[in-house]
């Protein structure tokens, strides 16, 4: 039973910062219906930036937020030189460019670091574990967990209550009506590009403190995709809900099946599980049930 809380509890840690990854597939998906390919690569170079300022000396708090704001402007610059101009194009044609830059973010990622793997040097968080009652959690989980838990209820305070993530709602949910209203899309896109790659960035950067930096962070970008799907791929709160579910399932087998079936089956499973579930719920859990009448 000890066995068991260790690996759920450290999934569900794990998984917040699944989810707040997962945050970025869905805004880009909410308001321009494009699976973005690139959000690992997203995530990558969010953690990059945010090792580079931590090295210089700044302290981990400021180096994350000066990658924040490195995050909103690159996410902004994205969409405007790459995409801007496919507005109204087909959707296959936009997720064809988000594939073309995910191999040109991960070029320029190993251009400018590496393919080293590089850790947090001093370690942001103290190696000494925190016992809660029987379970013994080591300090990089629950403080990585907390940061990722802050941040989404920050990003869906955001949505619900400010003008700005209303409009981008409104625009999600019926962009011609939006636009009768006079919301703006190209603001709505940059701004849902921009908050993506602020969320995968930090994602990126709480990972790196657990297992250390290096270019297999940007699998995390598909790795994160079936929690996406779980959720629903245009519904926020199943990203969060999602996130945590493949956290905890991917533990749970690392813990029980690895020993079964050696060679990677935590990174298996999580895709196995999405197969699986797309036979009988293939909108997800809260995605949009679109139904056409001809």
């Amino acid at each position: 039973m000890e066995v068991f809380l260790m690996a759920l509890t450290t999934g569900i840690m794990v998984g917040g910062i699944y989810a707040l990854v997962a945050l970025g597939w869905v805004l880009i998906y909410k308001c321009s219906g494009v699976l973005n390919l690139a959000m690992g690569e997203m995530t990558l170079i969010g953690a990059y930036v945010s090792l580079s300022f931590y090295s210089m000396g700044i302290p981990f708090i400021l180096a994350l937020l000066f990658s924040l704001i490195v995050g909103l402007v690159l996410g902004i610059l994205t969409e405007r030189i790459f995409l801007d101009k496919l507005i109204g194009e087909p959707v296959l044609t936009v997720i064809m460019v988000t594939v073309g830059l995910s191999f040109f973010f991960k070029g320029s990622v190993e251009l400018i670091w590496g393919t080293d793997t590089r850790v947090f040097t001093p370690p942001v968080f103290s190696i000494e574990p925190t016992h809660i009652g029987p379970l013994v959690i080591g300090q990089v989980y629950l403080w990585s967990f907390l940061a990722a838990i802050i941040l989404l209820i920050i990003f869906v305070g955001f949505f619900k209550y400010t003008r700005w993530g209303l409009a981008m709602q409104a625009c999600a949910d019926d962009e011609m009506a939006a636009l009768s209203l006079g919301v703006s899309a190209r603001f709505v896109y940059a701004a849902a590009w921009a908050i993506a790659f602020m969320a995968a960035g930090v994602g990126g950067t709480l990972l790196g403190n657990i297992n250390g930096l290096n270019i297999s962070v940007g699998y995390l970008g598909l790795l994160v995709l079936p929690a996406v799907v779980l959720g629903g791929l245009n519904s926020v709160p199943g990203a969060i809900v999602g996130g945590i579910a493949i956290g905890i399932l991917q533990n749970l087998c690392g813990t029980y099946l690895d020993k079964y079936f050696p060679g990677g089956i935590k990174e298996i499973a999580p895709f196995v599980f999405m197969a699986v579930f797309l036979l009988f719920k293939p909108h997800g859990l809260w995605g949009w049930e679109r139904i056409e009448r001809v």
